[in-house]
């Protein structure tokens, strides 16, 4: 399994709910914002491999966002109810890599996500640690030439240590904002089992106090 993570920025609750419900069923891991503020935030937070912005929010609205980050995250597709070919031609001048007016079929946003990450730069792919082997973008764990079985849950966590490994990812970023989210722990303790030689002295996935956790590749 190869869970794609998106966020989803829009004011429209509904939709976001809409789109949060569809997408995670066509096996999307989804987080929303209702606003560029919020947006930033979990971009701190988390890695994505798509976002979806609207284009028409209060405050800062999603052109501008877009030509903030277009650059510093990944690809874009930019929502509006614009349809004119000047505000397309403007997204995309603003760094958007895809434009779908509104209203849209699910199915449509579904097909045009998977040709954004198909035509994406394909990310570090592989890590090495210890006797393990990592393929980030298959989802795949290999001890020496042995399949090792993840969980889905052992796998999202798994996917977002690899994506910066030597560095510490947080509870929040572990758990989709909740850095009080007591399940982390007991993710993280069960995964440790599972690749760690002693689990209470681990390894591989160490905890960094006040900072999270982080996956030792050295």
């Amino acid at each position: 399994m190869n869970e794609k993570h998106i966020l989803v920025v829009d004011d429209d609750a509904r939709l976001r709910k809409l789109l949060q419900d569809y997408l995670s069923k066509q096996g999307f891991f989804v987080v929303t914002a209702e606003d560029a503020q919020v947006a930033r935030t979990k971009l701190s937070l988390l890695q994505f491999d798509a976002l979806v912005v609207d284009r028409m929010m209060p405050g800062e609205d999603g052109l501008s966002l877009t030509q903030a980050i277009a650059d510093k995250q990944a690809p874009i597709l930019l929502l509006t109810a614009m349809g004119e070919s000047d505000a397309r031609i403007e997204g995309l001048e603003a760094g958007a890599r895809d434009y779908l007016s509104k209203p849209f079929e699910p199915k449509e946003l579904v097909l045009r996500l998977n040709n954004l990450l198909r035509s994406a730069a394909p990310r570090r792919s592989e890590i090495m640690f210890g006797p393990y082997r990592y393929d980030v973008n298959q989802g795949e764990l290999w001890q020496e030439d042995q399949p090792v079985h993840l969980t889905d849950s052992e796998r999202h966590f798994l996917n977002l240590l690899a994506k910066q490994p030597g560095e510490p990812v947080s509870r929040a970023a572990l758990s989709g904002g909740d850095d009080q989210d007591r399940s982390i722990d007991v993710q993280i303790n069960r995964l440790r089992k599972k690749l760690e030689p002693d689990s209470p002295k681990p390894r591989f996935i160490q905890t960094v106090r006040g900072a999270g956790y982080v996956l030792r590749v050295n």
